[in-house]
């Protein structure tokens, strides 16, 4: 999808290309890396040189990112004595290692501007202002090391670090967020230019959390904002296309697509009137480009709230004035520049690249508002598409081979290969009776579902607090089996300390009425995942390893919740448009096609509204076969596939206005 979704922004006056780099996808392995397929870092970038534009690598390695472990490789949680992003040594060697690593890269293709090439930009770090007074002055100290570190390396452009204003020199501090025209102090040195490395137009999503729009108008006003007022040189658009997190690459809580509501949505269909108001406004800040750079900057009062900002440039020939007319106000203003009068719509900046004739209006859109339509290719029931499952075994204590005199922290069993873990339990009462039992389970993970002498008992979903289980039970008077699936539902993102950060359960309590047993510090038994995740059964060549039994019907499906595996095949719809899976009647799992994760699906939890977050996800066209492609379902709850639909995504325009205004939100 490169070459396309590059070729869009280009055509969307987009001249960098800003990409993270992700240390966990690129060395899974200390000292073992991975540049290929999708990972190929070197053909990325060529591909953006090869379509005429630059591009800014944001290294990091920590790129945050709502990114699973903010892209840290979870390796580095073993190395002796390491605490990350501060001055330590451990952390520091390899994240040298690292960023030396990728530079050299770079270096040997000849992709720095310095060489010829289309990098004019790099970062290192990533908005460790956010927390860098929580370590102190060993924070300071990593902030310094971590600048010396990148300019030693000699790439002959420029080094960022964003969201820091300490940044050392030559390295520039740049702004993120919405807003940077109005709350970025500006560079900390008069040497160095104004930047904004993310100027979100829309925001991170939760399961559980409606989508957040921010609309063109906004993007546009404080994009121009940025420019005139924080004399601001680069705007880089956080996402122009965020794509999708798949597998189980989306950190903590975080839906499926990526900022999905981008001028590129998930599939990378243009999303009007986004695309198109921001192609205006880039050409009419093109069109008065060389003014902007070499003319004098004059600022002159139109009212109480309207400014114009002139700049002249005395030595062009010809026209070499541009002028931007800023209301602030949140009603229209009428306000006369030149002798001439305009009318300015609320919050607004009219753009006239001559100082005579206004360009581009923030507040007009001309653009037709695109409306996305799923159609339904097919319907995943019937004849043609015979569903199967496999029922993955509720593991006892005596079936694990991994005990411990205690309840453990669950990355440090799992090492970050699976989000579950599996925590079981032999408890006998040592009273005569115990009437009335109840399960407590007090955990720090994203979802515990509870299991008693197998038996489905209970579950509950956790925020960012420990939370409870509490479930009746029935116990023999003899050995229980209780059996508990921990669910991570991704890693953190961000935070200091982050090598610190627990996951898991923390207290499980039996209640009687005639007594309460503690069981934390009682024998306890783990299963790292699920067999069918060990076998691999959602990939071609390991999909018979198990057992298969047909699914009659949905009842079947729904009456049972506990963990099963649904399989089946479907041809892939006609046509080139993007493709999409409607998860709406399944619980929560993981979904995968011929073997490529499409990434978490959650459809249990829901928003205020009462609506999952996401329903529909993106099948990439090259994942596909023209005939029976491989569908395999990891469902956790009780979904039922039956119900699952293959659709194709396209767009239309919904209406077509020749001026519209509208106020910003």
């Amino acid at each position: 999808m490169w070459e396309s979704l590059i070729g869009k922004a280009k055509e969307g006056g987009i001249d960098v290309i800003e990409t993270y780099v992700f240390w966990n996808l690129h060395e899974p392995k200390p000292g073992q890396y991975d540049f290929s397929g999708r990972n190929d870092l070197v053909k990325f970038i060529k591909e953006v040189q090869a379509q005429g534009l630059y591009a800014c690598l944001r290294i990091g390695p920590f790129i945050e990112s709502e990114w699973t472990y903010g892209g840290l490789p979870f390796w580095l949680h073993d190395v002796p004595d390491i605490v990350y992003r501060t001055d330590n040594e451990p952390f520091k060697k390899y994240m040298q290692n690292f960023v030396t690593k990728i530079v050299d890269m770079m270096k040997a293709e000849s992709l720095y501007a310095s060489q010829g090439g289309p990098i004019i930009l790099s970062q290192v770090e990533n908005e460790y202002g956010n927390v860098e007074a929580a370590f102190q002055e060993e924070g300071k100290a990593y902030v310094e090391w971590a600048a010396k570190m990148a300019v030693d390396l000699q790439t002959g452009v420029p080094w960022v670090m964003c969201k820091q204003p300490d940044a050392p020199d030559p390295v520039i501090n740049s702004c993120n967020g919405m807003r940077c025209g109005e709350t970025f102090a500006g560079p900390n040195s008069p040497s160095k230019p104004a930047l904004w490395t993310e100027n979100w137009t829309s925001f991170l999503q939760r399961y559980g959390e409606e989508t957040y729009l921010r609309s063109a108008q906004d993007i546009a006003f404080h994009t121009l904002l940025f420019i005139i007022a924080k004399n601001g040189s680069f705007v880089n658009y956080y996402m122009y296309h965020g794509g999708t997190n798949f597998g189980r690459s989306g950190a903590a809580y975080m839906v499926t697509q990526y900022y999905d509501q981008a001028p590129l949505d998930e599939y990378g269909l243009i999303r009007e009137p986004k695309w198109s108001h921001l192609k205006e406004m880039h050409a009419a800040v093109k069109s008065c480009s060389s003014t902007l750079l070499n003319g004098v900057q004059t600022n002159i009062s139109l009212g109480q709230l309207q400014q114009a900002y002139v700049y002249e440039d005395s030595t062009a020939e010809g026209n070499n004035c541009a002028a931007f007319l800023v209301n602030n106000a949140t009603t229209n203003a009428t306000v006369e520049f030149r002798n001439a009068k305009f009318e300015l719509q609320p919050r607004s900046i009219s753009v006239l690249p001559d100082c005579e004739k206004v360009a581009f209006d923030t507040a007009k859109v001309n653009a037709a508002i695109s409306n996305r339509i799923a159609t339904t290719s097919k319907t995943l029931n019937g004849a043609d598409h015979q569903w199967e499952e496999y029922r993955e075994a509720i593991p006892t204590f005596s079936d694990t081979t991994m005990q411990f005199n205690q309840i453990e922290e669950q990355t440090n069993i799992t090492k970050d290969s699976t989000d579950y873990l599996w925590y079981t339990l032999s408890f006998q009462p040592n009273a005569t009776s115990c009437t009335e039992p109840k399960l407590q389970v007090k955990f720090l993970s994203h979802l515990v579902y509870a299991f008693v002498n197998g038996e489905y008992a209970g579950n509950s979903t956790g925020q960012r607090n420990a939370v409870l289980v509490e479930a009746p039970i029935s116990l023999s008077e003899s050995k229980n089996d209780v059996s508990i699936l921990s669910v991570m539902v991704g890693l953190w993102d961000s935070g200091p300390f982050m090598e610190k950060r627990y996951a898991g359960l923390t207290e499980v309590e039996i209640q009687c009425k005639e007594n309460t047993y503690n069981v934390t510090s009682y024998e306890w038994g783990y299963q790292v995942g699920f067999l069918g995740e060990s076998l691999g059964i959602y990939t071609q060549e390991n999909t018979d390893k198990v057992k298969w039994n047909p699914l009659s019907d949905s009842s079947s499906a729904n009456n049972d919740p506990s963990p099963r595996w649904f399989r089946t095949t479907f041809d892939a719809p006609k046509g080139d448009e993007p493709v999409a899976l409607n998860l709406t009647s399944m619980g929560k799992g993981q979904v995968w096609v011929n073997g490529e994760s499409i990434g978490r699906y959650w459809m249990t939890i829901k928003t205020k509204q009462g609506n999952p977050s996401q329903t529909m996800y993106h099948i990439p066209r090259e994942f596909l076969n023209t005939t029976d492609n491989l569908l395999v379902i990891l469902e956790e709850s009780n979904g039922d596939p039956l119900q699952i639909t293959v659709s194709t995504i396209s767009t239309t325009q919904l209406l077509n206005p020749k001026s519209r205004y509208s106020t910003i939100r």
